[in-house]
């Protein structure tokens, strides 16, 4: 059979993501904070786009004061000057970022204003003269991240600009615990670097402090820890590796596989509880965003649910049309006009998809308040089981564009604040063929049962699951006590002693 080169005329049909479609996309699963963030970046980019948003009052002239004001003391200046440096005041002031220093940390980006001397005149101690008692230690610093934590240490460590690079990206692949979850042949891939250099890389990461970061799993990082201290000996080695026999307490075998006697194995344990299991945590104790929901759903007059969008959490975005007319006729090269005109249709896009982005927001929150309208009136015991596909069904839309909008989105109810995914939840069948329980309702009873158990009727597992069933709930044990164990509560026979210890030192 000869090969033979020719010449085929096909017709297919493809999807093709342009950069604005992948820019809506994108969009939909941001936060309100992170959408504020990208905003930013646009219009700092794009001169035809402005925020929409009022002004602040201007302040009152001291003419225009009433006389039966007082005058300002002390500590009004000093609380004017903290609440000047908040976060829309920085980004005002911030013409430059750490990100020329740190490229692969979007947001980071810390630079005092040009007015400190300003805001230092109004702190106590400053040139006000009102205190000398004034301590530069009494300002709070603000907390530094884990990220932050493991770029500056490379900043130090490596020289080499490609090594930088490479730590950069095993440090984007670190959970909040510091434990590593990156393929590292990926990383050589995408860098365009071999494996050896990225393996070379990672074994100097791994002596970052606190010790512990950068490991693959438990054993690797407690084996860490204890390399640091010098005492990873061939028993502790031992016992690293057979953290499932020291889970089942079975002490007989690691004696016998550590080589020691009960004495030393104590104290190998005592060296075990001393070490810090996820060392990341250490830097995620900073402080967080306040949640803002997203949307807001109140009780209408006519008995339904009206739910509507937070105005705090849209932000709204303006095209200046009036000054690309202005612009555009007095432009003179054809490059500036192709400029003007991508901006023009680059900021349509960006209002467009936000527009775009509110109405899917809203048309998904709706229908998962007519799904779990009786959650609303009820409670948590009437949360039906409900997934993705059947919300996009219902809204006629893709299940991969419900899981978007619902990710990190909050809605506020008349019982709370609740993230959109906690109305999904898993589906248990009902003992009687009636219909399906949702496993956060079967939660809150488990939750229920074991608050009302009392010392000499501590519930098992199994009793739970007897229980259930006469409330017409099929569940199996294995189940409850995944559950359970999900909700932190203590096993039957730890509950049993705890109360009996109460107990007797009630007595």
């Amino acid at each position: 059979m000869a090969l033979a080169a020719k010449l085929q005329l096909r017709q297919s049909q493809s999807l093709v993501m342009t950069p604005q479609l992948m820019q809506s996309i994108r969009l939909l699963q941001l936060t309100h904070i992170e959408l504020d963030r990208f905003i930013d970046e646009e219009i700092e980019r794009n001169p035809l786009l402005e925020r929409a948003d009022p002004q602040p009052d201007t302040p009152v002239e001291p003419a225009q004061q009433s006389e039966s004001e007082r005058k300002p003391t002390d500590a009004d200046e000093w609380f004017e000057a903290e609440t000047a440096w908040s976060s829309e005041a920085i980004s005002e002031k911030l013409d430059s970022s750490l990100e020329n220093i740190f490229p692969d940390d979007p947001g980071v980006s810390e630079r005092v204003g040009p007015d400190l001397s300003q805001q230092w005149k109004s702190a106590p101690g400053g040139s006000s003269g009102a205190s000398e008692s004034f301590d530069m230690e009494d300002v709070a610093a603000a907390a530094v991240t884990l990220r932050e934590h493991v770029g500056e240490q490379i900043a130090f460590t490596f020289l080499d600009p490609s090594d930088r690079l490479i730590a950069a990206e095993l440090a984007d692949g670190l959970d909040e615990a510091g434990y590593l979850h990156a393929e590292l042949g990926e990383i050589a891939e995408r860098l365009g670097t071999d494996a050896v250099s990225v393996e070379r890389v990672l074994a100097a990461c791994r002596g970052f402090e606190p010790s512990g970061l950068f490991a693959r799993d438990l054993a690797e990082c407690l084996s860490l820890q204890l390399v640091a201290r010098d005492r990873f000996d061939p028993a502790m080695e031992a016992l690293v590796a057979n953290l499932e026999l020291l889970a089942r307490r079975d002490f007989q075998t690691l004696k016998r596989l550590c080589g020691v006697d009960e004495e030393d194995l104590l104290d190998m344990l005592a060296e075990i509880r001393a070490l810090d299991p996820r060392p990341g945590l250490a830097f995620s104790g900073g402080a967080s965003d306040a949640i803002v929901a997203d949307v807001e759903v109140r009780p209408a007059v006519d008995g339904s649910w009206a739910v509507e969008l937070n105005a705090d959490a849209l932000p709204r975005v303006l095209v200046d049309q009036v000054y690309f007319s202005q612009v555009f006729s007095q432009a003179r090269k054809q490059a500036e006009k192709d400029f003007l005109s991508e901006c023009l249709q680059n900021a349509n896009w960006l209002t467009r998809s936000l527009d775009q982005r509110a109405k899917t927001i809203l048309k998904v929150a709706s229908e998962i308040v007519r799904q779990q309208d009786a959650f609303l009136v009820h409670g948590v015991r009437h949360l039906r089981p409900l997934n993705l596909k059947t919300v996009a069904d219902a809204i006629g839309m893709h299940e991969s564009t419900v899981s978007r909008v619902t990710a990190n989105k909050y809605m506020l109810t008349p019982r709370g604040v609740f993230e959109l995914r906690y109305f999904f939840t898993a589906s248990i069948a009902a003992a009687d063929g009636g219909a399906a329980h949702s496993s956060e309702a079967v939660r809150d009873r488990i939750r229920q049962l074991i608050d009302e158990e009392k010392a000499e009727d501590v519930l098992s597992d199994d009793t739970i699951v007897d229980l259930l069933k006469a409330d017409g709930v099929d569940v199996a044990r294995r189940t409850v006590a995944k559950y359970r164990e999900a909700m932190n509560i203590p096993s039957s026979v730890q509950r049993r002693r705890e109360k009996r210890a109460l107990a007797g030192a009630g007595r």
